[in-house]
């Protein structure tokens, strides 16, 4: 297994950073998986006084993590988060890495059992760039959003944003917001967003019992 797969960072990360800083609130608990270097943690810790912990499986992201002083788990999310409680978090947060793991439904469940709600970020594989880079040249695409060759991506899984929806749906989640990034700027309520954006953040929380 490659045990850098949850730390490569995707594109328009400080403006995703900025985004995901935007939906947590001050002096929450939150759970950031595929945390990389602890840049997203060491913020909300300095910016939003949250407690935090990290989710890492490279070791030397786990090891940078360390180095900001910050507490983090070396882990593969598809095994679960076992060790970590029900509902001890308030958010967790999932940033262009669900598309990497092998068990999307198994990771998603996880999240919304040891916190009420999730941040989601996940590249679009709708995007009209990626369409027509398949109808022209026949091969797998690669975009300045998607920039690697097809045998040595990262992204085990290609979805779009109808595509989140649809799972989102039957996994029995709600989305509370769904922000489309199309050229580099967050842009809810777009018109052929599936068609326009490069990625999307999603608010998920369970739902109503």
């Amino acid at each position: 297994m490659n045990a850098t797969r949850y730390s490569m960072p995707g594109p328009d990360a400080e403006l995703i950073d900025e985004l995901l800083v935007e939906q947590i609130d001050e002096g929450s608990r939150v759970i950031d998986l595929g945390c990389g270097d602890g840049r997203l943690l060491d913020r909300l810790r300095s910016d939003r006084n949250c407690r935090v912990l990290g989710v890492e499986l490279g070791e030397a992201e786990v090891t940078a993590v360390i180095g900001r002083g910050l507490p983090v788990i070396r882990a593969d999310l598809d095994q679960g988060l076992g060790d970590v409680p029900d509902d001890s978090f308030d958010t967790a947060v999932l940033s262009q890495t669900l598309q990497q793991v092998h068990s999307p439904t198994t990771v998603l469940r996880e999240m919304l059992r040891v916190a009420f709600r999730a941040l989601v970020v996940v590249p679009n594989f709708g995007h009209w760039r990626v369409r027509l880079n398949v109808i022209q040249h026949g091969r797998a695409p690669v975009t300045d959003a998607l920039p690697y060759e097809w045998y040595d991506t990262p992204n085990l899984h290609v979805c779009s944003m109808h595509d989140i929806r649809d799972l989102v749906k039957q996994l029995g989640m709600t989305v509370v917001r769904e922000i489309p990034i199309i050229g580099g700027r967050p842009v809810e309520n777009a018109w052929w967003a599936n068609l326009r954006a490069d990625s999307a953040l999603y608010l998920l929380e369970r739902a109503s019992e």
